[in-house]
């Protein structure tokens, strides 16, 4: 009986076995066709990641490109702008010229007294008895150079006056305005009660007001009219807080304690110049007082006429290179 069951029992699981690796036999392309499908489908999907990150990568690239040549372009923007408010600054034209020395000159009509200047000089080195051949240069230096220079005379004599001043002007606008007073009130007295050329510059600003500007964009246009770095920190300053005026004072009183101390540190080297350009007049002098005859040929015959032409260039070149080798800019 045991081993009739046995036997059974063998008999049924040889068949499940049978029937098992049968089904195995049909089954196993299926199952091997989507194993080979999962495991497509899982490259595709790593090649896809894999692209996206390409992608992510490749935009954070160019944004990041773009953004950089937005800043390049930018900074070079305003490289260029500053380039040419420093040209301005430095050798404005010759309106802007007239304006900031504070004269209230046309140009046409400055041209006219220049040509008046130049005709009345070259009649007064006739009358002297000049050279004729020194006659059209004096004709040239009194038109153009004896006008423009009074112009940048006048120039930086209402610039240094300015500076003088605008210290004491922007203290009375701290203390107006920690004392509860209004910026533009503290402004207005300073365009009312202040002595000159910052009572002009001021009530431009009153006024640039009254036609519907704001105070700092009044304020910066004062370096237009006053060719100096004071007066755009004074613009700056106002852009930025209302009420910096006080640490603005502090600096251009600094500013201009260093101008002293370089003025002074300096004036050996002025003074030694001063002594080298007058020289050649003092020797010329001289040796015409003792000896007027070995002189005189300079002044009467071509040859001296072309002598002292060449050492004048040379002389000219000389104190103009000692001019920039001896002035400072602070």
């Amino acid at each position: 009986m045991f081993g009739m069951d046995s036997t059974v029992l063998m008999f049924i699981a040889l068949a499940g076995l049978s029937a098992g690796a049968v089904a195995y036999a049909f089954l196993f392309k299926s199952i091997e066709n989507e194993k080979k499908a999962d495991r497509r489908l899982q490259t595709v999907k790593s090649a896809e990641t894999d692209r996206s990150v390409v992608r992510a990568a490749r935009d954070r690239a160019n944004e990041a490109q773009k953004r950089r040549k937005s800043i390049q372009d930018s900074l070079k923007e305003l490289d260029e702008k500053q380039k040419t408010q420093d040209r301005n600054t430095r050798k404005p034209p010759l309106r802007i010229q007239i304006r900031q020395a504070g004269l209230q000159v046309p140009v046409e009509r400055f041209y006219v007294y220049s040509g008046i200047c130049g005709v009345v000089l070259t009649l007064l080195a006739f009358i002297v008895g000049a050279p004729f051949l020194l006659l059209p240069g004096v004709l040239i230096a009194g038109s153009i150079g004896v006008p423009r220079w009074f112009v940048s005379f006048k120039r930086a004599r209402r610039v240094k006056a300015f500076l003088n001043e605008f210290p004491n002007a922007l203290d009375i606008i701290v203390r107006a305005v920690k004392s509860g007073l209004p910026l533009n009130d503290g402004i207005r007295l300073i365009a009312s009660e202040a002595p000159e050329p910052v009572k002009s510059e001021f009530r431009r600003i009153v006024e640039a007001q009254q036609l519907g500007l704001s105070i700092p964009e009044a304020a910066m246009r004062m370096g237009e009219t006053m060719p100096c770095p004071e007066a755009n920190f004074f613009g700056i300053v106002i852009q930025i807080q209302s009420q910096a005026g006080g640490n603005l004072s502090k600096v251009l009183r600094d500013r201009k304690k260093m101008k002293a101390k370089v003025q002074a540190l300096s004036m050996e080297a002025k003074a030694s110049a001063a002594i080298i350009g007058a020289l050649p007049f003092i020797v010329a002098l001289l040796v015409y007082l003792s000896s007027p005859g070995f002189i005189m040929p300079l002044f009467i015959t071509s040859t001296g006429h072309m002598i002292l032409g060449v050492s004048g260039i040379w002389m000219s070149i000389g104190i103009f290179v000692m001019r920039k080798m001896i002035n400072f800019e602070v």
